[in-house]
């Protein structure tokens, strides 16, 4: 159903719900004896299943298993497919570091071929091409683009796409301020921006940092999500590298005509403070531009007890 629009912007063509990291372990085991991956892997499903008819893919950029287990990504494969099936989403899996390319594909992708190569792929959300590359490296956690995948992506983004491209990869071309973590980026970036450049990319999508954070490469917006496993603590004392029990989230990518928009969810049930329903949305939108200033943007007196 059309609604009317409130304001400059049109509703969002395409929306991606962007989730990294979620590192879970065999049996469900918690991260590092503590932290519990699949209780809040849950919380993310759950609110995701709110979304009905307003997702059209979810995208899991990479970490999915923490130790590239079978069962590990049979259960994140439990917990998101639902979700897709009641939100009518596509859903999308990249490699990530900790994961290992046999079992991530025979799990998540259903091939059985047994290929060792770097797991890319061409996704297409309803003229919206997400091509999703594999930046990790066999057995260790650094990135790089291998020069056959940055072939295979020059000449897949030699055509443009119906609605433009959105790139994905695990280890972003961003900066960070955790020293350590320059040590794990993404290398031949400079290749990279010269595949991407004149092409219609839209938007970058990576995770492996464990905080969301947002940027530009070669000219491109880079959002990455943060992590569903644990956060890293950027107020921790300089060059330490702290890992904390909370901050988690995933992000929500709103792709308009001629922008995107990534936007930070937090993970978790938290109190309300304020609420309108479906109903005050609804009489909003039923009155002019006059009537809707006047119900919902002219300042109004509180009344306090005492």
């Amino acid at each position: 159903m059309d609604h009317p629009r409130l304001g400059r912007y049109p509703a969002a063509r395409h929306v991606i719900a962007h989730l990294s990291d979620t590192h879970l372990l065999e049996g469900g085991a918690p991260l590092g004896g503590r932290a519990d991956t699949v209780t809040n892997l849950d919380r993310a499903a759950e609110q995701l299943s709110r979304m009905v008819g307003g997702l059209d893919a979810i995208l899991v950029s990479g970490d999915v298993a923490d130790l590239g287990e079978e069962d590990a990504y049979r259960r994140v494969r439990a917990t998101l497919e639902p979700v897709a099936e009641v939100t009518g989403a596509q859903l999308i899996w990249v490699m990530g570091n900790h994961d290992e390319r046999e079992p991530f594909r025979r799990v998540l992708l259903g091939d059985e071929s047994g290929d060792d190569g770097p797991v890319n792929q061409i996704i297409d959300v309803d003229g919206l091409r997400v091509v999703a590359v594999d930046s990790s490296v066999p057995g260790y956690h650094h990135g790089i683009l291998e020069a056959e995948t940055l072939d295979w992506l020059d000449a897949v983004l030699a055509e443009p796409a119906p609605n433009g491209t959105i790139l994905a990869l695990h280890h972003a071309p961003i900066a960070t301020p955790l020293a350590l973590m320059d040590v794990l980026e993404l290398r031949r970036q400079d290749e990279l921006a010269e595949v991407l450049r004149d092409r219609d990319v839209r938007a970058i999508l990576g995770g492996h940092l464990h905080y969301p954070t947002q940027g530009t490469f070669a000219g491109v917006p880079v959002s990455v999500a943060g992590s569903l496993a644990y956060t890293m603590d950027l107020s921790a004392p300089a060059r330490h590298l702290v890992g904390i029990d909370g901050g988690r989230s995933f992000s929500l990518v709103h792709c308009f005509d001629d922008a995107v928009v990534s936007s930070v969810v937090p993970v978790g049930t938290f109190g309300e403070i304020t609420s309108f329903g479906e109903q005050f949305l609804a009489e909003v939108e039923a009155l002019d531009e006059e009537g809707r200033l006047d119900r919902f943007s002219r300042k109004r007196e509180w009344v306090t007890d005492g």
